[in-house]
Parts: C-alpha cells; structure tokens; sequence
C-alpha cells in the first residue's frame, strides 16, 4: 500500500500501490484506471474515490452543512432519496449515504462527510454498477485507513524556523501587501493553496515547530481584518503571519510575515 499524506489538511490514506493519485483543483482522487481521474470521463474502469477538504473556521453543525451539500448533489445529479447514516471514521464523525441517481444511469454514487475540529473532509465514491464487487472492497478499504497527524513529514522551514506550506516559494513582500513602508522587516511566499487549508497547517504545525502562537484572528470573522492573523513567540523572538486570501477565479493565498 502506498501512502497518501495532505500536509494541510493534516490526513492521511492508503492506497494499493497499483493505483493513481491525482490532484484535480481542490480535490484528491484515487483510481485503478487513471482515465477514471479525468473529466467527463465514462469509460470502463470509472472507479474512483475524491477526497476535498474544506475549512470550518466557524463550527457550523455538521447536520446543517450536510444539508447543503447533499441538496447540490441532488440538483446537480437529477437524484432523489436522498437521506444520511451516521458514519464515524479516523476519530471524525459525520454522515454517508449511497444516492440513488436516476434509473437510466449505469453509475453508482456514495458520499460522505467527516468533520474533525475546523476540518471537514468531504468524500465522494463513484463506479459502474457492474464494477461494485470488485472495486467497493478496495475504496472502503481506503477510506477505512484514513487518520489524522499530528504534524506532517518532511515539512520546510525558513531562517526564523517557521514552517512553509508545501510548494510555497519567496516573493517580494510588496506584491503580498503593496502598502507596507519597511519591506526589510518583512517575508513573504506566495504558492497554490487555499486560505481555510493554510490555517489548517499553521495552527497545527506552528506549535510542532516550537512556535507558540499568542494570538490568532481566523478569516472569515467577525474582526475588521480581511485576512487571517497569527502572532506567534519563540524563544524571545516574535512574528507576525498574515494569509491573504486573493480575488482570483481559482483562490489561493499569500503569506506575509514580519518580525517582531
């Protein structure tokens, strides 16, 4: 089996080591046929598994965010009988249910949702019905592996010792805040994650490097700030993380730092 570990989102998978993993936008897939991962795609071999995390910053009720997210699926896909089990998987407790999708279709669709902390992860199982001996056993197998870290591998760190996203690169600090005065007090790296998945990291990882953060602003929130704010001390030393959310189509965000 090979190991799937998401740094942000702070889970982790295994999967037989025959099969693919992709990352498509916000979503990691899982197939035997790696045609399964590619859009629209309705061929033979269509299994495959996503897994989307996303941000709950506010706590908002599973059952409510449940609610919502099987209504699109039921607009989206022409299903009905849509109801929910509750699942619990990996210390995570949540909802699951099999959707009954049109009569015309060849296809059978599960979904899940897990909630851990601020944490959802959203689940999604789709084969030919035909398929479903032999590729149920293995994606429920997969998903019977997942866990949650307490601090991801291999994990970056700058000069100050602080923790840098995967992918995550050096930019001039004004092209993350162009109204700063004092660019040399400052640090900033840019790259293609999320802001929900970067509060993630960083309210995890900051303490597994040493970092105690002594404040934390969340984004969104009810503070007048538009993005999200740690201040964080170590051994004397003080700092100061911004994630900027951008206004992109596709959003990601930046990540500026100055010290104190």
């Amino acid at each position: 089996m090979t190991k799937f570990q998401h740094k942000l989102w702070g889970y982790e998978l295994s999967y037989p080591d025959n099969w693919t993993h992709k990352t498509i936008e916000d979503s990691d897939g899982f197939a035997a046929n790696p045609e399964a991962l590619t859009p629209n795609y309705a061929g033979p071999d269509l299994g495959h598994l996503l897994v989307r995390g996303e941000w709950n910053g506010s706590r908002q009720p599973i059952e409510t965010l449940w609610g919502q997210h099987v209504g699109k699926l039921a607009v989206m896909l022409g299903a009905k009988n849509i109801g929910a089990a509750p699942w619990q998987m990996g210390g995570a407790s949540g909802f699951e249910v099999e959707i009954v999708l049109p009569k015309r279709s060849t296809k059978r669709l599960w979904a899940g949702i897990l909630a851990r902390g601020t944490t959802l992860l959203h689940f999604m199982v789709l084969h030919h019905k035909e398929e479903r001996d032999r590729f149920e056993p293995l994606a429920t197998q997969i998903i019977s592996s997942l866990r949650f870290i307490e601090h991801a591998d291999d994990i970056a760190t700058n000069q100050a010792g602080l923790p840098l996203p995967p992918n995550y690169t050096p930019i001039d600090p004004n092209k993350a805040l162009p109204d700063i005065t004092d660019p040399e007090y400052w640090q900033a790296y840019d790259g293609n994650s999320g802001i929900g998945a970067l509060q993630t990291f960083y309210l995890r990882e900051a303490r597994v490097h040493g970092w105690e953060i002594t404040e934390y602003v969340p984004f969104p929130s009810e503070s007048e700030l538009d993005f999200a704010r740690l201040k964080l001390q170590k051994e004397g030393r003080t700092a100061t993380l911004g994630i900027l959310p951008s206004d992109e189509e596709i959003p990601t965000a930046k990540i500026a730092i100055k010290y104190g």
